[in-house]
């Protein structure tokens, strides 16, 4: 069997890809490991989205996991393999394994690929901690499978997926403690965000402990004991890793197509994301680029894309946000702070100096906007918007306007033009660009780093 476009990986990646090709009009097998859909549906983003929702309405635990089961079982129904098929989309199920380049193995079938997308995702990994083999322990692969309410979670990791699910287990009523090795939470986002979320943890009887690694674990018979580098040992009776992941490429064979790993194990792509083999383009988690589901899709329709027709752009990830779904929302997008050009100027506006977040009784965050030098005319205009970052109960929609605006590459002072409802969320964004371009309420904006209030 011979096909136009072979996707590996049945994820958001893959989909995305494999979707892309059809509507190219090319023929298109896609060859997944694993149920169609990838970790977001099973095991990712709908279950812990499902279950931060269900926590903040209240729900009890076997409510809740009701709500992630069902929500998982829908959204399934249309990544199936009938769905797929309906589509034009050839389903084969199965270990891909490269027998030669553009020749594939699955089970006994022989594939021809034309071109062939890997878009074989991530898994989480367990850290080789003594003791940890033997101990009660969750990943995202498990944690949503659990049959009843433990008694309490230590939640190894207080970076995003740590921080959400710690967040949404302690509201179903489970006693929770947000362990991370580094000196705050979310390490990899701005510093005010995460200190503004351990907060509210411990506002929320969240217990947080950082600058701390796990050293040991110790399995008894009801609970694990957590020894971490200080000496201190606490005490749970089921644990979530929450630390990492690796990317998936084991039985692949991809040295046979002259496909090259990074040092990491990811899939060395370039600006179209083309590997070193020919006729063989990644995308999603694999590529180590940017581990998110929204950019994995983009990223599959983008690299059958460039398989199928020509590269007239490269691929960028300066333009695609991330949301934190813990409460409050953190978003972000582009440059962060404290990595902005000294040629940079930020925006920022805290909550309770916007209404919306006044009468909602909701005014732990901010609104940042960040903008550099426009080529030929300075910041004239409010300049180019390279980076923002917003923690607020809405701060996944609030950002979209800032996106659309850097998609654009549109002057900064756009946004203060746009005209807001009031009041609302986004008004916060409007009044945060307005400095930019004048002083509003007091405020300007400064260069990076010398925050005045």
């Amino acid at each position: 069997m011979d096909y136009d476009l072979v996707v590996i990986g049945g994820g958001a990646a893959g989909l995305g890809a494999a979707r892309a090709a059809r509507e190219h009009g090319v023929t298109t097998a896609l060859i997944s490991n694993g149920p169609l859909g990838g970790d977001c549906t099973w095991t990712g983003c709908v279950p812990s989205q499902s279950l931060i929702e269900a926590a903040a309405e209240g729900l009890d635990f076997r409510a809740a996991m009701r709500r992630v089961r069902a929500s998982i079982d829908t959204i399934a129904a249309t990544e199936d393999v009938e769905a797929l098929n309906d589509e034009g989309i050839d389903v084969f199920s199965g270990q891909a394994q490269f027998i030669s380049p553009g020749t594939l193995l699955v089970g006994k079938h022989h594939i021809g690929a034309s071109k062939v997308v890997l878009a074989t995702g991530s898994t989480p990994v367990l850290p080789p901690v003594p003791g940890l083999d033997a101990a009660h322990v969750h990943t995202t692969d498990s944690i949503f499978d659990l049959a009843g309410k433990p008694e309490s979670i230590a939640v190894v990791g207080g970076g995003v997926v740590g921080c959400e699910l710690g967040q949404a287990l302690s509201r179903l009523g489970i006693p929770t403690t947000v362990m991370e090795a580094s000196d705050r939470l979310l390490p990899g986002i701005e510093a005010e965000a995460g200190e503004i979320l351990r907060r509210r943890f411990l506002g929320e009887g969240i217990e947080v402990v950082t600058g701390a690694a796990v050293e040991a674990v110790e399995h008894r018979i009801d609970r694990q004991l957590v020894t971490v580098s200080d000496g201190r040992v606490f005490e749970a009776e089921c644990l979530l890793w929450a630390t990492g992941r690796r990317p998936v490429t084991r039985g692949l064979d991809v040295d046979k197509a002259g496909v090259e790993l990074t040092e990491h194990g990811y899939i060395r792509t370039d600006e179209h994301l083309a590997t070193t083999g020919s006729g063989v383009w990644a995308a999603g988690d694999v590529t180590g680029l940017m581990p998110f589901t929204h950019a994995a899709y983009a990223m599959g329709r983008m690299a059958t894309g460039y398989a199928l027709t020509t590269r007239n752009r490269t691929y960028s990830t300066d333009a695609i946000p991330a949301v934190v779904y813990t409460d409050p929302e953190i978003a972000y997008v582009g440059v962060r702070e404290d990595r902005a050009p000294d040629s940079a100027r930020v925006a920022y506006l805290p909550l309770d100096d916007i209404d919306r977040a006044i009468v909602a009784d909701r005014t732990d965050g901010y609104v940042k906007l960040i903008a550099d030098r426009r080529k030929g005319l300075g910041h004239r205009g409010g300049g180019r918007l390279i980076g923002a970052s917003i923690m607020a109960p809405h701060a996944g929609e609030m950002i979209q306007p800032v996106v659309l605006a850097m998609t654009a590459d549109t002057f900064a002072g756009r946004l203060a033009q746009a005209t807001a409802a009031y009041p609302s969320w986004a008004y916060g964004v409007q009044l945060a660009a307005a400095q930019l371009v004048m002083e509003i309420g007091g405020r300007t904006a400064r260069s990076p780093g010398l925050r005045s209030d």
